[in-house]
């Protein structure tokens, strides 16, 4: 006898209608965890605390500050990554009133540099006019470029090697660099070499209309082909994360940023910029937040890359942004000497990767561990936790794999997970989704947003974690005293 109608098997699990805060405290052990990989991404470090203290002591971050972030294509277009990280750099030299000949190093990062431009931590120096002995150097370790770039300063300062350093991060994504094909290239480096005009002629006529077309760098992983979007899509469905918890995420960024801004608590960190060529009209303030936005009209907000089951929206992800930033770094005896209260102070960082084909944005969750372990510190410890908002699927998967037991055993071999983020004290002035995010300057933006926000509670610790492409994360403990 056929079975009734309503005996019939639901082809599709219920839909997940869980709230941000359901997702990290009931629903944490959906979180994906590949069984029989424990231990993998643990370090000859782990388990050790690191006292990051060199001849002068601790690492200070003395001050910090950036551009406004502005969405590509918009007020800030017709300035390039040196034009960019000029503002900050030269901010912080001014407002320090430090001597430019006490600075021993300018380390920048970022992910599409200049063409004509290369080098941008050197051209940083001669663009603000500081001494041109000044060594500079270039990183890149996609969005967490600048944080690299600030992890090479530490580690400089502690070698004894520098006492003070100009370390950020800029990206410029109105000025794409853009390539042509190899075909294309050779045919005018012959066009070049050609020493007749029936030599140049032959040389134009190997070439084809579709080889001029120009190739743009894509936001795709080179091993996989996928881009950061899809690859996050995927970890949404793999993370069993609701599309109401990436609004809800979504929704405190902007709130919070635009209290944040309304309070004036950006105002010592958002340099006013002139873009060229008239120089008159400043650009002030970040022009992603959305005072208006709602949970309502998020939710209305069609998926980007998968209309049937997807749940990414332009909502719910960062925007492609403009913008730069900076921080001052110096021994602790260094600061000290000259007379400046610093910021904070680097307690311990880490580094960590996992598989990009498998999960590309949780890096975060293999490298917190580490710093804090590093620091001596447990994730309850912290005052506040700063975390980087690519999308907000990253977000709450991160978030999940910090509190899943089922996480920490299989994909950590620990007995016990790293904790859950009290909401409350998650991203409290907003984050990349809101402010905005420019690949090479997000690192040291959310590096000194956190270490004020904590001199503003008259609190003391914090974490911060960033994601990058390639299956990269990151993660530092700063302390205020």
């Amino acid at each position: 006898m056929a079975p009734q109608e309503q005996d019939l098997p639901d082809p599709l699990p219920p839909r997940n209608n869980a709230s941000a805060r359901e997702e990290v405290s009931l629903r944490a052990d959906s979180v994906w965890a590949e069984s029989g990989r424990s231990g993998q991404v643990t370090s000859s470090a782990s388990g050790k605390t690191v006292d990051l203290r060199g001849r002068g002591g601790r690492v200070a971050v003395v001050d910090g500050c950036r551009t406004p972030f502005a969405k590509a294509g918009g007020l800030l277009k017709t300035m390039n990554v040196v034009d960019l990280a000029a503002v900050p750099a030269r901010e912080l030299v001014a407002r320090s009133q430090i001597d430019p000949n006490q600075i021993d190093l300018s380390i920048f990062g970022v992910v599409l540099p200049a063409l004509e431009a290369s080098n941008l931590g050197r051209e940083v120096v001669l663009r603000c006019g500081l001494p041109s002995s000044i060594p500079g150097t270039t990183v890149s370790l996609a969005c967490a470029s600048s944080n690299r770039a600030i992890a090479f300063a530490v580690q400089s300062i502690l070698s004894g090697e520098s006492e003070v350093v100009l370390a950020g991060g800029a990206e410029s994504l109105s000025n794409l660099p853009v390539s042509y094909s190899h075909n294309a290239v050779q045919r005018l480096r012959e066009f070049g070499k050609a020493d007749s005009v029936k030599a140049r002629l032959s040389v134009l006529g190997k070439l084809r209309l579709k080889d001029l077309a120009p190739e743009v760098p894509a936001i795709a992983e080179y091993s996989t082909g996928m881009t950061m979007g899809e690859a996050c899509e995927k970890m949404a469905k793999e993370n069993d994360v609701s599309r109401q918890a990436q609004d809800e995420i979504a929704l405190l960024s902007h709130q919070r940023a635009v209290a944040a801004r309304d309070s004036g608590a950006f105002d010592q960190q958002i340099v006013p910029t002139a873009p060229p060529p008239r120089y008159r009209d400043l650009v002030g303030e970040d022009n992603g937040l959305r005072p208006d936005t709602s949970l309502e009209a998020l939710s209305v907000l069609p998926p980007v890359l998968d209309s049937d089951f997807g749940s990414l929206t332009a909502g719910n992800s960062s925007p492609l942004t403009d913008g730069a930033s900076a921080v001052l770094l110096m021994s602790e005896e260094k600061a000290r000497s000259l007379g400046f209260e610093p910021l904070g102070f680097i307690r311990s960082f880490a580094f960590a990767s996992v598989d990009p084909a498998a999960q590309l944005l949780q890096g975060p969750a293999y490298a917190a561990p580490l710093a804090l372990e590093r620091a001596g510190l447990a994730l309850a410890d912290m005052d506040l936790v700063e975390m980087h908002e690519a999308f907000a699927a990253q977000i709450i998967s991160n978030l999940k794999a910090f509190a899943s037991p089922k996480f920490a055993r299989q994909e950590l071999g620990r007995s016990a997970p790293l904790g859950e983020v009290d909401l409350e004290r998650f991203n409290v002035t907003g984050g990349s989704i809101a402010i905005g995010h420019p690949f090479g300057a997000t690192g040291a933006r959310v590096t000194f947003q956190i270490l004020y926000e904590l001199r503003r509670r008259q609190l003391n610790l914090g974490l911060l974690t960033v994601c990058a492409a390639g299956g990269v994360g990151f993660a530092m403990v700063v302390e205020r005293s």
